[in-house]
Order: structure tokens, then C-alpha cells, then sequence
């Protein structure tokens, strides 16, 4: 398959998550000879809501804010899409991340729409009680666009199930009726569901079991390097050792560490509970920043954020298979030298949408008022992961481009689908 990737701007300037995106699509559009209209229909984000978030501080100072919930298109469903909360995050990433939701949730035939929000703060230094009034300050101020036929949230960067029940809580007083729909990943004492937690780790591996069947490559014995030690990237360590596979480097925040013979998954949990780190883990040999991924493997998994595999890095890279756990981890120049090197990517639309197929479960049992068992809910994830998967594979083949082209193709043609039958208004 030709891997080749449409840049999303011109070599060395700052990658720009938005301008990547929409080149996807646009390339998608122009694969399917979509029309002009209906392509501007698709691209252009239905509603960017920005709101100021005023916080009173432990000392009682006050804070004010920037945050913003995005729409991008909710042709197929509720807007779905995560709340994070990040230091330094801009309008444009937002956007970014509700188009990429728009195809993911396409991608995976889940009936909801992109959406994404959050809070352009750093959580770490905040206390409970200030991370609470940010929380419940910023949901009221969104709330005209939140509900469960509307825009249904879930946990994203440094935001958890907490932060959806208190994000659940304030909706239901504002609106003055109990509304368990309106977010995802909540807790399970108040409607969450067994098997969201893990549920984009376990897509990572469903799809990494499948593209190395299809390239004839053994689960057993492979050599995995991850970066992230998070919700994503620590249920990895432990997942893939578990299929026999060695995960021989982790890297998070702090720093990285590398043990050919594989790093034991409850060693490194236990030195990352008691230190905050993987750094300085005693089983393994700590590793220079930027080596990770320079590291002879047969898999690499980005599990941290977007536009971590430039250029230089796909150049360097000493996988021959990388899967994508977080949102945007690639740059569009990185895709060409892929191409070139003959490096296959499992893209993010397809490999981690494992975490919102698991939401749209919960928001089927919330509207339901009915809990699934827990095989339930793993049986069906298993098929839907399985299914994107055939179809990703089976629409790159056909097209003859990389499978992130094919899953975009497939995405948008079922977006624009939705887009021509609901007609438009007036």
C-alpha cells in the first residue's frame, strides 16, 4: 500500500494539528469526489463555543481562564469527544481534536458526531477543591451545548471519572433532573460501566494482534517500546506482556528507561506509584530523550500527544510497525518517509478508538437505565474493533493508499452519506 500522507504544511514550521487534519480530509474528499459544498460542509466546525472561567484560589484570589467546547459536525449523533486540561492548549488543537472525532466515531459506525473541550490550565498544582470549582465553572459555562442528544463528554489529558461526575452533577442541577447520559467514563456508583476503564488500551492491542497478522509477523516475542505511562500507556505494559511480547523501553514526562530482556509490568507500576516516574526504575537502564524511538523494535506506540513522530524521528525509527494510541502523535511529513521506509502505521482514528466505542456503550446503558455485564461490554468492543479493523484494511487495499488514508476515506464517505440524507436546512 502507498503510505504517502498529504503535508500539512511545509518542512521545519511548528506543526499545526488542525491544518494536518483537514488535509486528511480533504485528501478523503478528494479520493471520493466529494463536491465543493459538502466538502466545506465537513470541514468547517459547526459551533466553537469560547468561555471565560473565572476560579476563586484556596487564598482568595481569582483566576480567570480560557476554555472551549467544539463541535465539529454532528451529522451522525450526539457530539462526542473528550474534556482535557491542559497549560498552553488554543482553540486550534480543540478543533483539531473534534475533527478527528468526527472521523473516528465514523470510523468505528458508533452513532455520534466530533466534539472536543477543556480548560487551558495545568491541574498538577491545583488543590481538589480549586480543580472541582474550575471543573463545575467551566461545564456551567458550556452546559447550553452539553446533554445526552447533544454533546455527551468524557475523561481526556489530566481530566478522569471525578471530573465527569462533577461535570454530570452540575448539569443534572442545572437542568433539575438526574442526567447520567450526558458524560461518559463517570464512576460506576453513578452509572458508569464495567470495561470503559481500558477500553483504548485494549483496542491498541485488538488492532495491534490484527496488523501483525496481516503482515505475517508473531505477537510472541516482539519487541515493544511505548511513550506514555498513563491511562493508555500502563495498561500496555501489562497488556502486551501478556501476549508474550517484550516491552523493552516505557518513556513518560520525566524520562525514559530500556531493558532489552523486557520490563516487568508490576515492578515498573509499583516504582511509578511510589516515585511519580518511570525514571529511575532499577530493573532497567535509564535512556537520553529523543532515543525511545530509535530503539530496535517491532512495534512502537505513541500513548503521550500529538506531533511527537516528525520527520526526523520516522527517519530514525527502529520499528517496523507503529499503532497509535494517542490523538495525533504523527506529523503529515513523518507519513511520506513511512512510505518510503516501509514502516506501517495503524492510525489513531482506528487504533485507539477503543475508548470511545466503550462511551457509547455507557450512553446506550445510561439511556437504557440497564448496566451490561462485564463480557458484555468486552464482547462487543471485540467486534466493533474487529470490524473497523476489516474495513480500514479491506478500503486502503481497494484504494491502494496507507491505512490512515483508508480510515479517513472511510470516515468522511460515511459522514457525507449521513450529511446527503439529512438534507439541508432550510
Amino acid at each position: 500500500m502507498n503510505a504517502a500522507t498529504p503535508a500539512g504544511g511545509p518542512a521545519g514550521e511548528p506543526f499545526d494539528p488542525l491544518a494536518a487534519v483537514l488535509g486528511l480530509i480533504e485528501d478523503a474528499a478528494e479520493q471520493l469526489g466529494l463536491d465543493a459544498g459538502l466538502r466545506r460542509i465537513i470541514a468547517i466546525p459547526e459551533r466553537v463555543l469560547e468561555v471565560a472561567v473565572p476560579v476563586r484560589m484556596d487564598d482568595g484570589h481569582v483566576e480567570v481562564l480560557r476554555g472551549w467546547r467544539v463541535h465539529h459536525d454532528t451529522s451522525r449523533g450526539p457530539g462526542k469527544g473528550g474534556i482535557r486540561f491542559r497549560g498552553g492548549m488554543d482553540v486550534r488543537e480543540v478543533t483539531a481534536l473534534a475533527a478527528e472525532m468526527t472521523v473516528k466515531c465514523a470510523v468505528v459506525d458508533i452513532p455520534f458526531g466530533g466534539a472536543k473541550g477543556g480548560v487551558a490550565v495545568d491541574p498538577a498544582p491545583l488543590s481538589l477543591g480549586e480543580l472541582e470549582r474550575v471543573t463545575r465553572r467551566y461545564a456551567f459555562d458550556v452546559a447550553t451545548l452539553l446533554g445526552p442528544d447533544r454533546d455527551v463528554p468524557a475523561p481526556d489529558v489530566n481530566t478522569d471519572a471525578r471530573v465527569m461526575a462533577w461535570i454530570m452533577d452540575t448539569i443534572s442541577m442545572i437542568s433539575g433532573q438526574s442526567t447520567p447520559g450526558v458524560v461518559t467514563g463517570k464512576p460506576l456508583a453513578i452509572g458508569g460501566s464495567a470495561g470503559h476503564l481500558g477500553a483504548t488500551s485494549s483496542g491498541v492491542v485488538q488492532c495491534t494482534q490484527a496488523i501483525f497478522e496481516r503482515l505475517g509477523m508473531r505477537v510472541p516475542g516482539a519487541r515493544v517500546v511505548i511513550q506514555g505511562y498513563g491511562k493508555v500507556g500502563a495498561p500496555l505494559v501489562y497488556l502486551f506482556t501478556s501476549l508474550g511480547m517484550r516491552v523493552v523501553a516505557v518513556e513518560d514526562v520525566a524520562g525514559a528507561v530500556h531493558n532489552p530482556a523486557g520490563i516487568d509490568p508490576a515492578g515498573l507500576a509499583e516504582h511509578v506509584a511510589r516515585t511519580g516516574t518511570v525514571r529511575g526504575f532499577p530493573s532497567a537502564d535509564p535512556i537520553g530523550a529523543g532515543e525511545l524511538f530509535r530503539i530496535e523494535s517491532e512495534l512502537a506506540v505513541p500513548a503521550a500527544l500529538a506531533g511527537v513522530l516528525t520527520a526526523d524521528v520516522a527517519e530514525h525509527l527502529g520499528a517496523k510497525v507503529v499503532v497509535e494510541a494517542a490523538n495525533g502523535p504523527t506529523v503529515p511529513e513523518a507519513d511520506s518517509v513511512f512510505a518510503r521506509r516501509g514502516v506501517v502505521v495503524v492510525p489513531d482514528v482506528l487504533a485507539n478508538a477503543g475508548g470511545v466505542t466503550a462511551s457509547y456503550f455507557e450512553w446506550a446503558q445510561s439511556r437504557q437505565g440497564y448496566p451490561w455485564e462485564a463480557d458484555l461490554v468486552a464482547a462487543r468492543l471485540h467486534d466493533k474493533m474487529g470490524r473497523a479493523f476489516d474495513a480500514t484494511w479491506d478500503r486502503a487495499e481497494r484504494l491502494g493508499v496507507s491505512l490512515r488514508r483508508g480510515a479517513v476515506a472511510l470516515g468522511v464517505e460515511r459522514v457525507a452519506e449521513a450529511t446527503r440524507l439529512r438534507g439541508l436546512f432550510p
